[in-house]
């Protein structure tokens, strides 16, 4: 029987808010690189970036590699850790709304996945999800934390779900938020295909050209201005090995197979969210991973792809209510 769907309905984010180069140059490195490219993004998002201050960059050895991060734990937080796992053209920043919710009253983690920001890439050229998992893992330990409740966004979703699939004892629930459910068990000519051409696209275009040609498909046509711009600017940032990288993870993830491995476990509870006109992992999409948790899909209106920045405070009660469920021990 196919899950109900449940629609949620809340207010835009407002105004008020290949070819590689070197896997040691910075995202602020690229960005200087191309001063010109990001200098109108930057004046629009100038007020987010001050705020994102509040929020320190944090760097952390792991036996993985260097982690880098943002967080709003302190000192012995005793509070539920929370990880969240960012899309393929974001990154740590771009949780700013999430940091700020006044609802959340936990301890959250946002990593920059490897080859993002400051964080190590992989060892492998192509890599699979388990060498994903593999730094999650790593950067788990390192912060002492032994059972997280995982949030995916897009292809983070792969990397939340092979994780909690190897080691369901220390995810104490899922959030997939317009999950990515990764080209592993396509057909191989179609899965060739869609790794090829974002390949070609960012051999192209670059990172700052992907933002200015294809930042504007992960949001709502009506979504602000705003969330727009902070969308754009998060994907201006990222950087080329690490973006090939992922797209490789993307090719060979299969998060419907690994989401079915925690729900058999009876670990934690899951939710599914996505955005009524997310038009890259379209609702019926999602409708099919949320079925796989035997879940409701929620619905956002007015939200695409990046519902946790273009609707934000619609999916952070989404959010806390599926913290409430996570905190009370359900599964």
């Amino acid at each position: 029987m196919r899950a109900k769907r449940e629609r949620s309905t809340g207010k835009n984010f407002s105004e008020s808010l290949h070819k590689t180069l070197p896997e040691a140059m910075s995202a602020e490195a690229l960005k200087s690189s191309l001063p010109d490219a990001t200098d109108a993004i930057d004046g629009v998002v100038g007020p987010l970036c001050e705020r994102l201050n509040a929020f320190a960059y944090r760097t952390i050895a792991t036996r993985a590699g260097t982690v880098g991060y943002r967080a709003t734990a302190t000192a012995g937080d005793d509070r539920l850790p929370v990880v969240m796992l960012h899309g393929i053209g974001s990154g740590a920043a771009s949780w700013l709304a999430q940091f700020e919710a006044a609802g959340l009253d936990v301890a959250l983690y946002a990593w920059d996945a490897p080859g993002y920001g400051e964080t190590s890439n992989v060892s492998d050229a192509e890599p699979r999800p388990d060498a994903y998992a593999d730094a999650l893992e790593a950067w788990l330990d390192a912060l002492g934390l032994d059972r997280v409740a995982l949030v995916g966004h897009s292809l983070g979703a792969i990397m939340a779900t092979k994780f909690a699939s190897r080691a369901p004892q220390r995810v104490r629930g899922l959030f997939l938020c317009s999950p990515a459910n990764g080209y592993g068990k396509a057909d191989p000519a179609v899965r060739v295909s869609k790794r090829d051409s974002r390949l070609a696209m960012l051999d192209k275009l670059g990172p700052v050209g992907m933002a200015r040609e294809r930042s504007d498909n992960l949001v709502a046509p009506n979504a602000a201005d705003l969330p727009r711009a902070w969308v754009k600017w998060n994907m201006s940032r990222v950087l080329p090995v690490g973006y090939a990288q992922a797209t490789h993870l993307l090719s060979n993830g299969d998060v419907a197979s690994e989401l079915a491995q925690y729900v058999a476990a009876n670990a934690g509870p899951v939710a599914v969210a996505v955005g009524a006109q997310d038009a890259i992992t379209t609702p019926a999409a999602c409708q099919t991973i949320a079925d796989v948790a035997g879940v409701p899909l929620q619905i956002i209106d007015g939200a695409g792809h990046a519902s946790y920045i273009e609707t934000p405070d619609v999916l952070n009660a989404a959010l806390a209510a599926w913290l409430e469920r996570v905190a009370a021990g359900e599964c």
